[in-house]
């Protein structure tokens, strides 16, 4: 069971509480994603497919350039990935109205079920573990994960 970690002085963090940190990352990532994974699996898919459906769902209309920007990933990894879930009909492409070349992606009715399916608890364990902390902890939370984040990836929250 792990200790409630209480710091005094944030710059003080000795090794082990930092490698509890990461035990703790650990384990809330493995629980966190164990449930998709058995979804995923069922369709022959894996973390990447969640990861396509999850930003397809989220920003529609995304191009590939802009997701392939997000997920850094090659295209080579993005077209087989993306190809599946284009013939299994998770996910639809249209051309882009003002440049032809543009590839727009939105998940099809099939893809947002499984959007749901994933996410639902994910959403559910963050609603109950933000609930149980508290608003001062969750904006921690934010500032921790932010903080853990290379500059490139936190530009991406800079609006928010």
């Amino acid at each position: 069971m792990a200790k409630p970690i209480t710091i005094v002085n944030p710059r003080a963090l000795s090794d082990e509480d930092l490698r509890e940190a990461i035990e703790l990352m650990f384990f809330a990532y493995r629980d966190f994603t164990a449930r998709g994974d058995a979804i995923l699996a069922k369709e022959h898919f894996g973390r990447a497919h969640h990861r396509v459906v999850y930003f397809v769902g989220r920003h529609p209309g995304i191009t590939v350039s802009a997701l392939l920007a997000i997920l850094s990933i090659t295209k080579q990894s993005l077209a087989r990935v993306l190809g599946q879930l284009v013939r299994e009909e998770y996910v639809r492409q249209k051309t882009g109205a003002n440049d032809r070349r543009q590839r727009l992606l939105y998940l099809t009715d099939k893809g947002r079920a499984l959007e749901q399916d994933l996410t639902s608890e994910q959403r559910a364990r963050l609603t109950a573990a933000f609930r149980e902390a508290g608003a001062e902890a969750v904006a921690g939370f934010r500032k921790v994960m932010l903080g853990a984040m290379n500059p490139e990836s936190r530009r991406h929250f800079e609006s928010s």
